[in-house]
């Protein structure tokens, strides 16, 4: 079972419970039983094989944009790092006595760099991009690096067929069939 199912189906049995439900006329109602709707927008999980990824597109261009507006102040020109994290370069880095950990020479999907950008950043308003627009901004990182080109235009299958750099670096991710 994907951690999105498991998610969804963890939530719905929460929502349900009898317990729960019986006391609600009891309770001093802090609370109601979460409706399927509610607990499937909470569930925004994009796996590594891209599952979960939502319709939508952004290019490099735009991306760039929103990068300098929303993302530089704490990740630096073109993703170089400071105060926040380093986003790009050291690719080939990783076997040497200094490796340079970034999402460009160590993540192995760039499907999760969408699902951690759309639910975690920008670090002061998370959850506050559109999902256009973390095509975009993932669009734009990916670009500084030459993972993908500068005229990219990504939707869900462009960003699925992206091969990262340190792909095989990692046990695959199973197969949800």
């Amino acid at each position: 079972m994907h951690m999105r199912s498991a998610f969804g189906v963890t939530l719905a049995l929460l929502a349900t419970s009898t317990p729960l439900a019986a006391d609600h006329a009891t309770s001093p109602r802090l609370g109601r039983p979460a409706s399927s709707v509610e607990v499937e927008s909470w569930d925004i999980s994009v796996a590594p094989d891209g599952e979960g990824l939502p319709p939508g597109r952004g290019t490099v261009a735009q991306g760039r944009e929103i990068y300098v507006q929303r993302c530089q102040s704490c990740h630096g020109e073109r993703g170089q790092g400071r105060p926040a994290d380093r986003l790009t370069g050291g690719v080939g880095t990783l076997a040497s006595p200094a490796p340079i950990r970034t999402v460009a020479s160590f993540w192995p999907y760039a499907t999760t760099l969408f699902d951690y950008v759309r639910r975690a950043m920008p670090i002061q308003a998370p959850l506050s991009l559109t999902d256009n627009e973390v095509y975009a901004v993932v669009g734009y990182i990916l670009s500084v690096d030459a993972i993908v080109p500068e005229t990219a235009d990504l939707d869900a299958a462009g960003i699925r067929a992206i091969r990262m750099p340190n792909r095989d670096g990692f046990v695959p991710w199973p197969s949800s069939r």
